[in-house]
């Protein structure tokens, strides 16, 4: 637990300098991956918003999926620590960046209490060419939608 912390405030730290990398990032993916992305974690949403936790654990990367072991555990530690994922009031999609390596989707969020977060979707391109999420940190956030 300790190391995801550690590796979570690194992340954070590279978060703010992710601008100067957005344009690269964006140019480097063609438009279907930056759509199949975005389509990803929509898809992830809804199926949070159905407590549907097979398809939204469906989602997640191999590694996320091998860590948690099952959707119902998965969709548990959601529910309990990722409100705003788990129940957006509203989300609207922000850069796309890369951190150390990895390719971040940013997406800007109303949780249910009407607090403002971003949450940092790290994904990861399979073998097969689909892309699935490898992880997601929440930092707060001035704007939503910017």
């Amino acid at each position: 637990m300790r190391a995801h912390a550690l590796a979570g405030a690194f992340m954070l730290l590279l978060a703010l300098a992710a601008p100067a990398f957005a344009d690269e990032t964006a140019a480097r993916l063609a438009d279907a991956d930056r759509g199949a992305i975005r389509a990803v974690i929509q898809d992830q949403i809804a199926a949070f918003r159905r407590d549907d936790g097979p398809a939204a654990f469906a989602f997640a990367s191999p590694g996320i999926q091998h860590q948690f072991g099952d959707p119902a555990t998965f969709l548990d530690l959601v529910r309990r620590a990722y409100q705003p994922v788990y129940r957006p009031g509203a989300f609207a999609f922000g850069a796309l960046v890369e951190l150390d390596g990895h390719t971040v989707q940013k997406v800007d969020l109303i949780g249910p209490d009407g607090a403002r977060q971003t949450a940092l979707y790290f994904m990861e391109h399979e073998p097969d060419g689909t892309w699935r999420i490898d992880g997601c940190m929440l930092e707060q956030s001035d704007s939503v939608g910017a």
